[in-house]
């Protein structure tokens, strides 16, 4: 009889009886260990493959690009349920943000069957993306829940390579052949495209995920530790090819980290009674890295970054009418305030609502937040709050505690990469690009599902129903006692 075991990672279950410390079964401790199944493992590497490819295919914005990462993930999403069956045994690990995402699917499907919608097609393609990150958001917290130290030390050097090596091949590609990606397919004039993305913005959203799940990794790593050094200096390029795409928003986005990051090493240090040399260490490098990269960027890529200062110049060199769009994205709000204008269906709303003579198509508002209202209304604004705050509730509880156990760094790297796209989303709409979408959704799996099985603090619980009998169950902190998902 197959058991369905339900578990949360991150927040245990806490029972009313007395304190106890309960124990997981293990090799260790005399029981045999559960193989993994070959559908589990297909399943990891297809979900990887899936994660880690999406953006060299242009962020995945074209039809057939997006199409083959949906059934990808589906077929994810079938394997795992196979290697579950056939294991004998059903794991979900829970996360609220299943409600959530669920309520926004189901408020989109409202408005498409019932006609809500201004675009139906616009909105059965936006639902069809949408149901790709959320599965993928699900399997992704799956992965989470159930890898265990090996794979997770694993999946931070490969994030740390593939950050290093997609920045090098961006500015190889930025000083040898500007206007072509990968240097056969050309844009048009108009585009300002960097790496393998058509628009420079997306490659620093991009950036803004993959650096500080990088930095999360290197932090990880115990000092004397070879790679330690190896990828110290690899480590700076990813940010040098942020200054060289010349993206005011992803700018802006990396520098709130930046700060972020400062205040939780600084608390970190004087928590433990130390004096902050690391963070300032960390700092100085990164003041170097910036200064020299200004030094040699060229002068319309600085004149480009100075319009953050000089909001004039910004309109001369086309800044555009972001804060216009936004704005007029409010209007629509105020004509459909409960459930907007249906999701996807921005391009054709807001032809009627532009208050600017501009020869320009806006399909997006520049600015998730302005266009997330004006197609879901307070509903999805309400969804939207409400997710904020499970994000930062379950990111930043208790951070100290995890940063000094040594099992919250890539969670809280995961968490600053969140932080990242969520400010750079007032400025641009890096949450509608597939390939930035899944790996926001892996990022927000990681922050959220922070205490991993093996890493659970002792005496935290998790229920298992097997043959209709309730157990409590515990896990040890011991290395080597969780299976691999």
């Amino acid at each position: 009889m197959p058991v369905v075991w339900v578990s949360d990672p991150r927040l245990g279950i806490s029972g009313d009886g007395p304190k106890q410390h309960f124990r997981a079964p293990s090799a260790s401790s005399g029981d045999a260990a559960v193989p993994e199944s070959r559908a589990f493992t297909l399943a990891r590497v297809c979900l990887l493959v899936l994660l880690f490819g999406a953006p060299l295919a242009f962020g995945a914005v074209q039809p057939w690009a997006w199409a083959t990462a949906a059934a990808v993930c589906f077929l994810v999403l079938l394997l795992w349920a196979i290697g579950c069956l056939g294991k004998g045994t059903v794991t979900v690990y829970w996360s609220p943000f299943y409600v959530v995402g669920l309520a926004v699917l189901l408020l989109g499907l409202v408005q498409y069957f019932a006609r809500l919608t201004l675009d139906p097609v616009g909105s059965r393609e936006s639902l069809l993306k949408f149901a790709t990150d959320l599965s993928f958001f699900f399997l992704a917290v799956q992965f989470v829940g159930g890898a265990c130290e090996r794979i997770w030390r694993r999946v931070g050097l490969t994030v740390a390579i593939y950050a290093f090596l997609i920045s090098l091949l961006a500015i190889i590609q930025y000083f040898s052949s500007p206007d072509r990606i990968y240097w056969t397919v050309t844009l048009p004039a108009a585009n300002w495209s960097f790496g393998p993305y058509v628009n420079h913005n997306h490659y620093a959203g991009l950036m803004e995920m993959l650096i500080p799940l990088a930095l999360g990794y290197w932090f990880t790593l115990r000092k004397g530790n070879p790679l330690r050094i190896l990828l110290g200096l690899p480590l700076l390029l990813p940010i040098v090819s942020v200054l060289l795409c010349a993206s005011r928003g992803g700018l802006i986005a990396l520098s709130a980290e930046g700060v972020l990051l400062s205040v939780v090493l600084f608390k970190l240090a004087r928590s433990h009674g130390r004096r902050p040399i690391r963070p300032a260490s960390v700092l100085v490098a990164v003041a170097v890295v910036v200064a020299g990269c200004i030094w040699i960027v060229p002068g319309d890529n600085l004149t480009r970054l100075e319009t953050l200062f000089q909001p004039r110049l910004a309109e001369e060199i086309g800044f555009g009418n972001r804060a216009e769009v936004a704005l007029d994205s409010l209007r629509i709000l105020r004509d459909h305030p409960w459930a907007g204008t249906g999701l996807g269906s921005f391009k054709t709303a807001y032809s009627q609502y532009q208050s600017f003579p501009d020869d320009l198509l806006w399909d997006h508002a520049h600015n998730d937040y302005a266009e997330a209202l004006a197609e879901t209304g307070f509903l999805g604004g309400s969804l939207i709050v409400a997710a904020m705050v499970l994000f930062l509730g379950l990111s930043f509880s208790g951070l100290l505690i995890r940063l000094t156990d040594g099992s919250g760094w890539m969670p809280f790297g995961a968490a600053l990469g969140c932080c990242g796209l969520l400010v750079h989303s007032f400025f641009d709409f890096n949450l509608h690009l597939p390939a930035n979408a899944l790996w926001f959704a892996f990022c927000l799996a990681l922050a959220a599902t922070a205490w991993t099985p093996s890493r659970l603090p002792e005496g935290s619980r998790h229920v298992s129903l097997t043959n209709s009998r309730l157990d409590m169950v515990g896990h040890s902190r011991k290395r080597g006692e969780q299976n691999c998902w």
